[in-house]
């Protein structure tokens, strides 16, 4: 299990995403903005993984420049990034290494495989 750091402007999806985290056993902290979720990253101990969609608000790179500040500040969280938006090559040369990328939409198993594959995070055993 991990303690996942959701970043998402889109509230039903984020939702939907902090509620299968949760189902799945992880913590879960969420944040609407790269500036919250700085903030969370400063206060919640032991951040895993930063769940974020690379376009936040009007900024189709906001999530890439904040994971790049998250990583600086903390160099071992994980990155999973996830996008509705078609993925060029300057943005994939944005991506912080050791990242994965999940294209929205994407379904609860695709998630969990992400979580698997790139990062061997599993769900809570049953």
């Amino acid at each position: 299990m991990a303690r996942v750091l959701i970043v998402e402007d889109e509230e039903q999806v984020r939702v939907l995403a902090e509620s299968y985290l949760r189902e799945q056993g992880h913590q879960t902290v969420t944040a609407a903005t790269p500036v919250e979720a700085l903030a969370a990253l400063d206060v919640a101990a032991g951040i895993d993984l930063i769940f974020v969609d690379v376009g936040l608000r009007d900024d189709p790179h906001a999530g890439l420049n904040l994971a790049s500040e998250a990583r600086r500040r903390h160099p071992n969280l994980k990155v999973l990034y996830v996008t509705g938006q078609s993925v060029t090559d300057g943005m994939r040369a944005m991506m912080v290494e050791r990242s994965a990328l999940l294209e929205k939409p994407y379904t609860v198993e695709q998630l969990q495989t992400a979580l698997i594959v790139h990062f061997e995070i599993r769900a809570r055993a049953r």
